[in-house]
């Protein structure tokens, strides 16, 4: 899928927090920007979901 370009205007400051941050993170500031929202859209449970990770196997006995 490709991706679509916008035009994105914010506050200075808030644009030199998210570059540091992405540096920090090795994340182009692009890159950052998409992480930190699909987390955002993930939390609110608006986002793609993905199937759980299912275990292959009976679960090991607490016990034993």
């Amino acid at each position: 899928m490709a991706r679509k370009p916008f035009l994105l205007r914010m506050d200075p400051e808030v644009f030199d927090d998210l570059q540091r941050w992405a540096d920090d993170d090795l994340r182009s500031l692009n890159g950052q920007i998409e992480y930190l929202l699909r987390a955002a859209l993930r939390d609110r449970r608006r986002g793609p979901r993905r199937e759980p990770t299912r275990t292959t196997g009976p679960e090991p006995d607490e016990g034993a």
